[in-house]
């Protein structure tokens, strides 16, 4: 059945939710420089640059191909059958899964270079266009587009390049890399399908990621805004925990399938790290444990979990977050009694999310070194921001602890931005103290860091920000490396 984008827009197309539909559009890859791609976004209006993400839900949607597609700059028609989201965590209303190509409509199309295309979106890192951006492509777009690859292979060309000290390896404290979590969605949930990890991990050079389950998924959803997560309803006895095994289960489906190798103690991080792909089992949000603190152990002996985070996107019974009014007034004593109990077994704990109160309690409260995996610096954070003041960061750094900075479009508007972003991390708690934490997948909108084959251009820009070539082996795993050895053993 042929559907048009009036129909989109106004909603009735939710009747046709599971049936075969055709539509026709323009493609918006969310990595425009892959040869080809089974994800991409279908646009009604032609985009102004290949870095133009829609901001509208209602203008795009979200498609799943059944085999991989080269990227078109042209007008594309699909066949594929049609699903109404449901609380997507990115904000999508619509999804075209197991989707082929069809002929192209004969109408008149537009055209636009490959070659801007894939200009743009290296050069902008895919941020997202301001709200009436999408006017009709131009000559102008595409001289500017081609001034950036320009600009770009220059700099390209001068940039200084990272060499590894002898016996370092690469860690991202937080990643939920491969598409790891379960959907918002519950018609597809756990079946959500897994995207590639081991390779672009491979071809990035990082050696390890922290593989973080969610387990608050089902009572959060993106706020009315779009711009950040909120609880929205309370969840049923059993309800977390069963949905911790779910997601547990899948993390290991995740690194059966990839063949990315499991870390679980400092002996086999040495080992296995240097070798290729590898993850450490880790948590965001403590959600599954229900206050229970006897969970902790099923979860480190059956899941194989080595790094907890203790809250997320919902007030649990741990503690308060830094993006809702405080209930608890920070750790509670149950939150106290995980971070004990992470200690004694063997788990790094990782405070992301939590307020001031809540850090200064655990770091009151643990033995061993606390971790802050992704956020960034600001000197008066919003009242509902997930950035830390410089006492925040100082409380984790006088734990010897690190924090890891993140790659958020909202924050920084390229790689050399978010490297001046550690740089102003390391001048507030010194460089042993900063590491990465990408949050892989996590964001609503396109962060800077899109893909771990960024990585090299990620040391460049740090070595640029005037890092030596040591303490950006620190900073891209080293620190982290040390905080795990002491915490796991």
């Amino acid at each position: 059945m042929q559907i048009d984008w009036p129909s989109i827009q106004s909603g009735s197309a939710d009747t046709l939710h599971g049936t075969t539909a055709d539509i026709s559009g323009w493609m918006i890859p969310l990595d425009p420089q892959a040869d080809t791609v089974d994800y991409f976004l279908l646009s009604a209006d032609e985009p102004c640059c290949g870095g133009c993400v829609p901001r509208n839900p209602l203008t795009s949607l979200e498609v799943q191909m059944a085999a991989p597609l080269a990227p078109q700059s042209e007008v594309l028609a699909l066949r594929g059958r049609l699903l109404r989201l449901v609380d997507d965590p990115a904000g999508w209303r619509y999804r075209l899964v197991d989707a082929v190509a069809l002929d192209r409509p004969h109408a008149p199309q537009r055209r636009f270079s490959r070659r801007a295309f894939l200009a743009s979106g290296a050069a902008l890192g895919l941020a997202a266009c301001a709200p009436g951006h999408f006017a009709g492509y131009t000559e102008a777009h595409e001289e500017t587009a081609q001034a950036a690859q320009t600009a770009q292979s220059a700099q390209s060309d001068t940039a200084p390049a990272w060499q590894a000290p002898a016996d370092t390896f690469t860690i991202d404290m937080h990643s939920h890399g491969g598409r790891v979590i379960v959907s918002r969605n519950p018609a597809i949930g756990a079946h959500r399908p897994f995207i590639p990890l081991a390779a672009p991990m491979r071809a990035g050079g990082m050696n390890v990621i922290c593989l973080a389950i969610v387990t608050d998924t089902t009572v959060t959803r993106v706020a009315d805004n779009r711009k950040r997560f909120e609880a929205w309803r309370e969840p049923q006895s059993g309800e977390l925990y069963a949905l911790g095994q779910t997601e547990f289960q899948r993390a290991h489906q995740l690194v059966e399938r990839e063949q990315i190798r499991v870390v679980t103690d400092t002996a086999s991080l040495t080992a296995l790290a240097p070798q290729g792909p590898c993850a450490i089992i880790a948590a965001e949000g403590a959600d599954f444990l229900e206050g229970q603190v006897d969970r902790v152990d099923e979860a480190y002996t059956k899941h194989q979990l080595r790094h907890l985070q203790l809250t997320h996107y919902r007030v649990n019974e741990l503690g308060d977050i830094q993006t809702e009014p405080p209930v608890h007034g920070g750790l509670t004593d149950i939150g106290v009694q995980v971070v004990q109990r992470c200690n004694a077994l063997g788990i790094v704990v990782d405070v992301a999310h939590g307020t001031y109160d809540l850090v200064k309690r655990a770091a009151d409260t643990s033995t061993k070194p606390l971790v802050l995996s992704h956020s960034a610096l600001a000197t008066h954070p919003g009242a509902r921001s997930r950035l830390i003041t410089p006492d925040h960061a100082r409380v984790i750094a006088g734990t010897g602890g690190v924090i890891g900075v993140w790659p958020s479009s909202g924050t920084f508007h390229d790689l050399h931005a978010m490297a001046e972003g550690v740089k102003r991390m390391a001048d507030v708690v010194g460089v042993e103290h900063v590491g990465l934490g990408t949050d892989m997948l996590g964001f609503i909108s396109p962060p800077v860091f899109r893909s771990y084959e960024q990585l090299p251009d990620l040391a460049s820009a740090l070595l640029l920000a005037g890092f030596s070539q040591a303490e950006v082996g620190a900073i891209l795993g080293g620190n982290y490396r040390r905080v795990f050895q002491a915490s796991v053993g």
